[in-house]
């Protein structure tokens, strides 16, 4: 710390951070802020939260930066702690103390607790199950950017933020009518029922991601409306896909997850299910659906494309090795 102002104090995270940290994030990023609540929610009732982990930097008392490491103390599936990993969720300056090596030195103190608690791997951002971003936003935050390629990171992914306005929303009619044809068929294009629950988060688990079924377990215990899900079973009654929304967050506006069994794509049924979704979300009062991850050139993101979405941001996931 030798190259640092000596009048700044790097330490562990302590009783009263919990609201200066997100007033400080919030005055570093501010189109990107952060509230009390929503830290509380995704940094300190995480249960892999280790107050030794999250670095913060003080100038007479006050936040003036701040980097948090985290590593799986519970395993997020099966019993996988995936111990040679760790993450990087987020890391900030305050504008006033930039250019001074603070956030090389945060993000140092970061990575140096992580390999001293056993990872040989570090990513940048899309730790799960309460990232607070996807990765790297290095058009908005070039500095960050700068900063972690020259401590060796590099991109492993690159996905998009894609955003639809639902003022004036209709469903395409040649969608209303393959939504008819399903129904007159045997299909059930609805929101589940309570035993329906327990294939929906099968599927979403075994076939897709094993954070969109704990997300959907979650949410559904924390009270989310069942009518914020729309599910697609064939006549012989078995799940085959899902669209939903207000998953994350209880923001209305959030689309997603969503997935198709591959036995069903190239039918139209995921068409079917993202406009259902959308028409349910404008009845609810929502003007517009956006979600924060689409993988680049995926079939996802071009169905999301045609059917009005458009990428927002992309984000850079960054992985660095430690040595």
């Amino acid at each position: 710390m030798s190259t640092l102002d000596q009048a700044i104090e790097i330490r562990p995270f302590r009783f009263g951070d919990g609201r200066a940290i997100p007033a400080a994030w919030t005055a570093a990023a501010p189109r990107d802020g952060m509230t009390e609540g929503r830290f509380r929610d995704l940094v300190l009732l995480d249960r892999n939260f280790d107050e030794r982990g999250l670095f913060v930097a003080e100038r007479a008392g006050r936040v003036v930066g701040a980097a948090y490491a985290v590593r799986r103390r519970v395993a997020h599936h099966g019993a996988d702690l995936e111990p040679d990993t760790g993450w990087l969720p987020f890391f900030f300056v305050v504008p006033g103390e930039r250019g001074r090596g603070l956030g090389r030195e945060l993000v140092g103190r970061a990575l140096g607790w992580l390999r001293d608690e056993g990872a040989r791997r570090v990513v940048f951002s899309a730790y799960t199950p309460n990232y607070v971003l996807p990765g790297l936003d290095a058009e908005r935050y070039p500095e960050a950017s700068a900063l972690l390629a020259s401590l060796g990171f590099t991109r492993i992914e690159h996905p998009s933020a894609m955003d639809r306005s639902l003022i004036g929303y209709a469903m395409p009619e040649d969608v209303r009518e393959r939504v008819d044809a399903l129904r007159a068929e045997g299909w059930t294009l609805d929101s589940p029922q309570n035993d329906d629950l327990v294939p929906l988060i099968r599927i979403a688990g075994d076939a897709f991601n094993s954070d969109w079924a704990r997300a959907i377990r979650e949410g559904i215990v924390a009270g989310m409306p069942l009518e914020r899900i729309i599910i697609a079973k064939n006549p012989a009654g078995e799940v085959l896909g899902w669209a939903m929304h207000g998953t994350y967050e209880s923001v209305i506006e959030r689309f997603g997850p969503f997935g198709v069994l591959p036995e069903s794509r190239g039918t139209g049924l995921g068409k079917v299910l993202l406009h259902l979704t959308l028409e349910r979300m404008t009845a609810l009062g929502a003007h517009s659906a956006w979600f924060l991850w689409a993988d680049e050139g995926s079939t996802a993101s071009a169905l999301y494309a045609k059917t009005g979405f458009a990428a927002t941001r992309t984000f850079d996931i960054l992985a660095a090795e430690l040595a």
